[in-house]
């Protein structure tokens, strides 16, 4: 399964290995090699980290909880307890290495620092109200994204996944009703 990075955030590419949550959920994060290879792919991450079941399962516990407290903030909710719990648990796990070079930064460290740094980012994304969250505007896609286009206009989170299906249908709808005319 591919992964998506439209999310414009870590944390929301992270909560969006789920898709379809309310009709029947599609989990990119089947196994620890999954979630191995969407650090390697997630762009400043550490290439190589590995999972064990422990370390897997903490994702999942991270990723579902960023998921719960960005749907609570994009409906004006008060977030969730349970779920702030976990987001700052993992947050105060170590922090990646950072080296600069002339071949540009390279991130390093294992997946606990991965995690933490995906909640740190997590919560500075959450806690800045400026930033604009949104849900798809697709049915059926309940991936998070952070909304930075002019006007906060934008309708999807990402044109090749679901603005394409969304326009597609549109015109076949019309064509149809044309047809019908």
């Amino acid at each position: 399964m591919e992964f998506a990075f439209v999310s414009g955030d870590p944390a929301l590419d992270l909560a969006g290995t789920v898709g379809s949550r309310r009709d029947g959920a599609v989990d990119a994060l089947a196994t620890p090699a999954d979630l191995e290879r969407w650090v390697a792919e997630c762009a400043g991450l550490p290439e190589r980290v590995s999972a064990d079941a422990e370390t897997f399962e903490a994702a999942l516990e991270l990723r579902e909880a960023i998921y719960r407290l960005a749907l609570d903030r994009v409906l004006g909710r008060p977030f969730e307890p349970g779920a702030l719990g976990i987001v700052n648990g993992i947050a105060a796990g170590p922090a990646p290495e950072v080296e600069l070079s002339d071949a540009g930064m390279r991130v390093s460290g294992d997946l606990r620092a991965v995690l933490a740094q995906v909640a740190r980012g997590g919560i500075a994304l959450l806690a800045d109200r400026g930033a604009c969250l949104k849900e798809c505007g697709r049915p059926g896609c309940t991936r998070i994204y952070v909304d930075r286009s002019r006007g906060a206009r934008r309708a999807w989170c990402g044109m090749d996944a679901c603005g394409n299906r969304v326009k597609a249908a549109a015109y076949r709808a019309r064509k149809r009703a044309s047809a019908i005319s």
